[in-house]
């Protein structure tokens, strides 16, 4: 019997062939569909980019604006979803109710028609529609209050921001959302990907894959990490706390949120376009003290640990955007829910081609010929 090499957390190890996006590590470099981040994150907006993920290629005009149509249509979700969600305890993580709610859906839209185009566009454009405005929803309804109907006359990331406040968000603020949103909408095969991925190569309902891969990122050493990066800088409470904060880590071998990848030995470029979109936000709205230690703490994890390829994230700084935003904390690993369906999708399309089952094997490390105890002699 040939003995397979234990590979902990499948490090290293392919798991499909994909064509959606691609990373370097060494160089820092992310491209959705051959086009560089830096320049979607420049020149695209975010259903555009949601498109090219899923279908391939970028739209036409005329395809984009239908498309665009399409979703704007269905941003409105079933009265009994909000019943639903009505019941949800206030203290529940936002994470648990989108993952119940997009679970959902799957009872008043699924068919399993995974041969019909139709179905499969309809499924796209009904879970990147309603899923902000389940977030959204809850967030309001937590607090007591009517969720807000959607504003058919806002583009996508400003229409989100105001379901969350009734109040048309600035330009700018919205401008900034939307690229956020670009920036976390694919990465790979990482573990929420791979978590769709396997539940969609059963050829359940798209609603359950997004679901099982709303949970696989709540966790926080995915896409949880955010919440704990703004907890982390709260903590620290100023510059002069980097320091001993960080050799305290180091001393003690903690994780320090927000610095590190499974695959980037540099910046994260993701990183570096959410810092320069902080100093944006920061000329205009005012600076906030937490960027001060962040700023530091990167000098000082450069300093202490570049040479173990260790810098900041997509993590590291995403919070302080929604932080000058003011969105809770809470709802910062939602709004990376709300950017990841487009990756999620795309994955669930790839994976439905050539589709086979994930089976994968182990390494038994247990006991062989036991022998069973009665229940009396135990």
């Amino acid at each position: 019997m040939m003995v397979c090499e234990f590979k902990p957390g499948l490090e290293g190890i392919p798991a499909a062939q994909s064509g959606i996006s691609f990373v370097d590590g060494q160089k820092g470099l992310l491209e959705y569909r051959g086009i560089r981040i830096e320049e979607l994150a420049e020149k695209s907006n975010f259903l555009e980019t949601a498109y090219l993920l899923i279908w391939g290629e970028l739209p036409t005009k005329e395809e984009l604006t239908a498309f665009e149509e399409e979703v704007r249509y269905h941003r409105r979700i079933k009265y009994r979803i909000r019943d639903m969600m009505k019941s949800f305890p206030e203290s529940g993580h936002p994470m648990d109710a989108l993952q119940a709610s997009a679970a959902a859906l799957g009872l008043f839209y699924s068919r399993r028609d995974l041969h019909n185009p139709v179905y499969i566009r309809d499924a796209v454009v009904r879970l990147l529609a309603t899923i902000p405005t389940m977030i959204a929803a809850f967030q309001l309804m937590r607090k007591g209050n009517d969720p807000v109907r959607p504003n058919d006359n806002l583009d996508y990331s400003a229409n989100f921001l105001y379901m969350l406040t009734e109040e048309e968000p600035d330009p700018l603020a919205a401008k900034i959302f939307d690229v956020c949103l670009i920036l976390h909408a694919e990465h790979t095969m990482n573990a929420s990907t791979f978590s769709a991925r396997v539940t969609a190569s059963t050829l359940t309902d798209p609603y359950a894959v997004v679901a099982s891969a709303v949970g696989t990122l709540g966790g926080p050493l995915h896409g949880g990490a955010n919440e704990e990066v703004i907890q982390m800088l709260e903590n620290i409470g100023s510059v002069e706390n980097v320091r001993p904060y960080i050799e305290d880590c180091l001393q003690k071998k903690a994780k320090i949120m927000g610095f590190g990848h499974r695959v980037y030995k540099v910046k994260d470029p993701r990183a570096t376009i959410l810092q320069n979109l902080a100093e944006q936000l920061f000329a205009k709205f005012g600076q906030d003290k937490y960027y001060d230690i962040a700023q530091e703490m990167e000098r000082v994890v450069a300093e202490k640990l570049g040479h173990k390829g260790i810098y900041p994230n997509v993590d590291f700084y995403s919070g302080l955007v929604y932080r000058k935003m003011e969105i809770p904390t809470d709802l910062f690993t939602p709004i990376f829910a709300i950017a990841r369906v487009a990756g999620w999708l795309a994955h669930w399309k790839e994976q439905l081609a050539e589709n086979r089952i994930f089976r994968p094997t182990q390494v038994y490390s247990g006991l062989h010929g036991m022998e069973y105890t009665p229940l009396n002699q135990r």
